[in-house]
């Protein structure tokens, strides 16, 4: 991890404060390479030539070099980065990160093994990007270093195998995931599982983490194959149409979540559509540095709702949610899809965030009447789509309800899409310093927007001990919204 600091280190460190030589005009730079100031070049060590940046690697780079420019060291972002709280390394928080990437940008230092792991290491929460006051937006250049370095990762055969069956053969096709969870759902109900736990297997292969993160399957799926439900209720709001964007993960092995959404909506007045076509976002492409994947996933989702026009396009997922309003950037070079990626990401609003304007149906009171609750901030969703007033409205409006805050409230819970399965040490100190946090406050119920966040929450809690129910805010106010049946 980043504590780990080697004399390759002490120089990228030293970059925070190097001068850098650069000569241009305008908006454009010519950055001139050169060694980092105080180091001589019988210094370097025979590992410090680094890696070769790939072809196209530097043009990547270089689009998000004036975002990085806008870093001025202040350390403002510090305490909200989830590493650098855990670390106290300035290569393991965004200033330092930011400075990593730049002087990599520049040619002042050679991409290398430790480069890469402080900037993997990186949760891409955009909490830093939510205080900075320079406007600095980190997910982006995460994004772009990621996708650069790719090609150049030193990775077993093991792991490229795996990365080309979930990016390329998984995630790309609906059915195939379904499949995939039908397997899941008997692996659980059979009996099999319950034997490798047992037995200590799962624990002998280093499978016990990820194992405790699947929830209980219910293959129930939602597929979108261009449906509309209707609306229910007087309609007094208008019956207004909606498309429904439904997810991989949501549509299958959260399916309830996708059902009880379009309830919700059906019961606020909208007819609910759900065009075929859709399938995954691409974050974890994006994330995971396969940004053809990214980019191919979302001409796909953009080709599949302009059927809808200008009507709203409705996510749950607190993640996908912030890819889906960052397609305009990410295609903003392409001539064919710049204009259409930035006219669907206009559409795109947060379950909490349409349904915060409506009206919805006389509520009641969850579960045995009163009942406390805390919420947690999705970091996609707070920090990146800067939603956090509005899910707390709509649990305001349930009866007998108690919203109680936690502490750290906007600290990452360690889930980070497959952060939790790629660096499962950090995620679990993370997830089990929020699970702390909920603890606290003494809630019953912990509610969180994003799937991530749901599973996640769910194994740090239940490994205390914890009898707290996590549940999405669809399922809450699908259940304070449901009609009320007469005995």
């Amino acid at each position: 991890m980043g504590s780990r600091m080697t004399r390759t280190g002490d120089a990228m460190a030293e970059s925070l404060v190097a001068p850098r030589q650069v000569t241009g005009s305008g908006d454009m730079h010519v950055v001139l390479r050169y060694t980092i100031p105080g180091r001589a070049s019988s210094d370097l060590r025979d590992d410090d030539a680094g890696i070769a940046l790939p072809s196209g690697a530097q043009a990547l780079l270089e689009a998000e070099y004036e975002n990085m420019l806008a870093c001025v060291r202040c350390g403002l972002c510090l305490t909200s980065c989830p590493t650098y709280v855990l670390t106290g390394n300035e290569n393991e928080g965004p200033r330092g990160r930011i400075a990593l990437v730049r002087a990599l940008t520049e040619g002042r230092i050679p991409l290398t093994d430790e480069l890469l792991t402080h900037e993997d290491n990186c949760l891409a929460c955009d909490a830093c990007t939510d205080v900075c006051p320079a406007g600095v937006h980190m997910g982006p250049i995460q994004v772009a270093l990621r996708a650069a370095a790719e090609p150049a990762v030193r990775r077993p055969v093991w792991v490229r195998a795996l990365r080309t069956m979930v990016f390329d053969w998984l995630f790309p096709s609906m059915p195939r995931f379904r499949f995939l969870v039908w397997l899941v759902w008997i692996y659980q109900v059979s009996g099999i599982r319950a034997v490798l736990r047992a037995s200590g297997f799962l624990r002998l292969i280093g499978m016990s983490d990820a194992d405790d993160l699947l929830p209980p399957f219910v293959p129930d799926f939602l597929i979108a194959s261009g449906q509309t439900y209707p609306p229910e209720g007087d309609g007094s709001d208008g019956a207004e149409t909606v498309d429904l964007f439904a997810g991989c993960v949501m549509s299958t092995a959260l399916a309830s979540v996708d059902h009880a959404t379009v309830r919700v909506l059906q019961r606020s007045g909208c007819a609910v559509s759900c065009p075929s076509g859709q399938g995954c976002c691409g974050a974890l492409h994006a994330h995971s540095g396969d940004r053809a994947g990214a980019v191919s996933l979302a001409q796909s989702t953009i080709a599949s709702f302009e059927v809808g026009g200008d009507r709203p396009v409705i996510v749950n997922s607190g993640g996908c949610g912030a890819m889906l309003k960052e397609y305009g950037h990410l295609l903003a070079d392409d001539l064919d899809w710049a204009s259409r990626a930035k006219r669907f990401s206009s559409r795109v609003m947060d379950a909490s965030e349409f349904l915060a304007t409506r009206t919805l149906p006389v509520m009641h009171p969850i579960g045995a009447g009163s009942v406390r609750v805390t919420y947690q901030d999705a970091c996609h969703l707070s920090h990146a789509q800067k939603i956090t007033s509005q899910p707390r409205e709509l649990l305001r409006r349930v009866p007998g309800l108690e919203l109680t805050e936690m502490a750290e409230r906007s600290l990452c819970c360690g889930s980070a899409g497959v952060y939790n399965v790629t660096h499962p040490e950090t995620a679990r100190e993370l997830g089990s310093r929020k699970a702390e946090s909920i603890i606290a406050t003494g809630a019953e119920v912990v509610v969180t927007a994003n799937p991530g966040c749901y599973l996640q929450l769910r194994a740090r809690l239940q490994a205390t001990g914890s009898k707290t129910e996590v549940r999405h805010i669809m399922e809450l106010l699908d259940e304070a919204t449901a009609p009320v049946i007469a005995r």
